[in-house]
């Protein structure tokens, strides 16, 4: 089994957004899409690979945030069968709902940013459960539901006949770049640590060690990244909490989160260039939006005795 990560150079940065093909004994599969304003990008490096778009019968989406699942609908029309979290699938046959509340985030730049979002129908819409395994082009992809960055959250557990399986992990594996460190995006509106926390224990728990990131590439050193991952989770978290208790607005502390995270990824080394790559895979203005939605809704919520 052959894993190819394609950079989609989002933004025109590399190492931002990835999508991977997997060849397989019958055929290929892709796993992710990446936004439709980079599908010209992934047309590109299918051309570079002498592979056809128009081939892949199978995509497999970890999520359906427009970095991962956007170019989904492309794909569709050439009769590609798409697998989503269930309850990712009611946004992908009618978007427009998804799609008009991003563009209250993002105005004028969702056109830029993500491009074009279009149904898909539901005949070609596949919703595994959880533990539930797929056979396509001679693989054998299994969907473990892992909430905690999205309720609709799939770590695709991938493998061929007599090889060891490895785990795409979408985003519940965090973003990290080059050598850099991880870090947990916590964009609204269902971040939940908790829920995340049991996630990262349940890929901690399967066989596959390598992992595969769409932001970005291959980890092998699985226990040590899922262990900084958590304990990042944590702190952001905890960083967040005084302001929600003070119900601070979210948008006056984008600055001091950005400077927050910003002195963590300058202490473990990161360049000038490695910091616009985070920030573009991770946007500090959406993990602010998102862990103070976390703590409102938690702190509202009557604590059980």
């Amino acid at each position: 089994m052959k894993v190819h990560t394609l950079d989609l150079r989002f933004r025109q940065l590399s190492h931002a957004i990835a999508v991977f093909v997997v060849e397989g004994p019958d055929g290929l599969v892709l796993i992710e899409t990446g936004p439709h304003s980079t599908y010209e990008a992934l047309r590109e490096a299918f051309d570079a690979n002498q592979w056809q778009l128009e081939d892949i019968k199978h995509v497999f989406l970890s999520h359906i945030h427009f970095d991962h699942a956007g170019a989904a609908w492309a794909l569709a029309r050439h009769g590609a069968q798409v697998y989503v979290h269930p309850r990712g699938k009611a946004h992908l046959a009618q978007p427009e709902r998804l799609y008009n509340s991003a563009r209250q985030i993002y105005g004028d730049q969702m056109d830029e940013l993500w491009g074009a979002m279009h149904p898909i129908d539901e005949a070609l819409l596949h919703t595994p459960q959880h533990g539930e395994t797929i056979g396509a082009a001679g693989l054998l992809l299994t969907a473990w539901h892992t909430p905690g960055h999205a309720s609709h959250h799939i770590a695709w557990e991938v493998r061929e006949a007599n090889e060891p399986p490895v785990l795409f992990t979408g985003d519940v594996a965090g973003v990290r770049v080059g050598s850099g460190p991880v870090m947990p995006p916590c964009p609204p509106p269902d971040i939940d640590i908790e829920a995340w926390q049991v996630s990262i224990q349940l890929m901690r728990d399967l066989t596959a060690q390598d992992l595969y990131l769409t932001h970005y590439g291959k980890v092998t050193d699985k226990a040590g990244h899922l262990d900084v991952l958590e304990k990042r989770l944590l702190e952001w978290a905890a960083w967040m909490l005084p302001h929600a208790q003070a119900a601070v607005p979210a948008e006056s502390l984008i600055p001091a989160f950005q400077a927050f995270v910003g002195e963590q990824l300058q202490e473990a080394g990161v360049s000038t260039r490695e910091l616009a790559q985070y920030e573009a895979a991770n946007p500090s203005f959406m993990s602010v939006a998102g862990l103070m939605r976390y703590w409102t809704k938690k702190l509202s919520t009557p604590q059980q005795a």
